[in-house]
């Protein structure tokens, strides 16, 4: 009898050891993260509480690009909004990217950003699924073809890339400069072509270099893309292309270091902050940030402006150059700059966006 009695406690602690693990791991896990996904959250959870959350491209969070200026207004707003809770998932390939916006709608999530225009379909296709949720995208319009449900989000980066390139024209020691793009899309393209505009307007006998790697991520391509151009003559380098990026501040910092006097010129957010001000010339910001939590406000209010989309330029605060230019850049080239400014503000100056508009422009 008294084996018979061991033998059943022995397999209650067993089964009791087994429920703990298995809890632990459900603790534990990705939240129904895709596979290769990961997560965080912060702000309020109370019961009640407004959920905002967003999907990063396959750049990730920590891109000191896009993403992380995204994360970082929505972190804001889950700080100074109460009854906000925030959350981001972190997508690993293009393959999460429909899952992960599906995790927000299947969790009840309130509203749902998708970070970037790899984004569009999976934006287009979920939303579409769901009439009831709402959603907005960043860096696109989804062709003009916006569901009731969404609201796209687009900037006028040709216009801060304009001033950075007249920057980068009247900088200039070698009369080359460059520009490394992510993919070859709309949204890059206006990137180069307003950078081109500024130099070719402040300097018309620079000549600019043009690479698309065709990836966010790849910072071993970016290193290749930059040392070709800087091998070729170029002192500065733009770049739109998020931790695709990395590779190129890595070589410049490289021959910095070897007494090469060569500059990068960043993207999105102030990149002198993560790269050093010994490298970076300037950057280029996107206030994305600025715009999320606009965005998430006017939807915590009850305005969201679903089937629109809303645009961010100069004249919004949408882009500008980075508060810590005066480092490396002189005075007088950024009195030039302040002017052009206020002469795009006022319409003087129309900044091209596409190939068509460049070439008509600076025949």
């Amino acid at each position: 009898m008294k084996k018979i009695v061991f033998r059943f406690h022995a397999l209650l602690s067993v089964l009791l050891i087994s429920v703990l693990v298995l809890s632990a791991c459900g603790a534990g896990g990705n939240n129904g993260n895709a596979k290769g996904s990961s997560s965080g959250d912060s702000g309020a959870d109370p019961k009640g509480s407004k959920q905002i959350g967003m999907v990063t491209d396959a750049s990730g969070v920590n891109d000191n690009s896009f993403n992380q200026g995204a994360w970082s207004g929505l972190q804001k707003l889950g700080e100074t909004e109460k009854n906000v809770k925030v959350k981001y998932l972190e997508s690993k390939s293009n393959a999460d990217y429909e899952t992960n916006v599906n995790n927000f709608v299947k969790q009840g999530w309130d509203l749902t950003y998708g970070i970037g225009f790899p984004l569009e379909e999976a934006i287009k296709k979920v939303s579409g699924a769901n009439p009831d949720s709402k959603f907005a995208i960043i860096d696109s319009n989804l062709g003009g073809d916006i569901p009731a449900n969404v609201v796209a989000v687009t900037f006028r980066e040709e216009q801060g890339s304009f001033l950075v390139g007249v920057i980068a024209g009247l900088t200039t020691k070698t009369n080359k400069v460059g520009f490394i793009g992510g993919m070859d899309s709309a949204t890059i393209n206006r990137f180069e072509i307003g950078f081109k505009a500024g130099v070719k307007l402040s300097n018309p006998d620079a000549e600019i270099a043009t690479a698309y790697v065709g990836s966010f991520g790849a910072p071993d391509l970016g290193k290749q893309n930059a040392a070709t151009m800087y091998d070729q003559g170029a002192d500065i380098i733009f770049h739109a292309s998020g931790g695709t990026g990395d590779g190129l501040f890595n070589e410049a910092i490289e021959r910095k270091k070897a007494g090469k006097e060569v500059w990068v010129i960043g993207v999105d957010m102030d990149q002198s902050l993560r790269f050093g001000e010994e490298v970076t010339l300037t950057s280029m910001i996107k206030r994305v940030d600025n715009a999320v939590i606009q965005i998430s406000k006017d939807f915590l209010e009850g305005r969201f402006q679903g089937g629109k989309e809303v645009q961010y330029g100069l004249n919004e605060g949408g882009v500008s150059i980075a508060d810590t230019s005066s480092v490396n850049v002189s005075a007088e080239i950024l009195e030039k700059v302040t002017q052009f400014r206020q002469e795009i503000i006022d319409g003087k100056i129309v900044v091209p966006r596409t190939h068509d508009e460049f070439s008509k422009q600076f025949p």
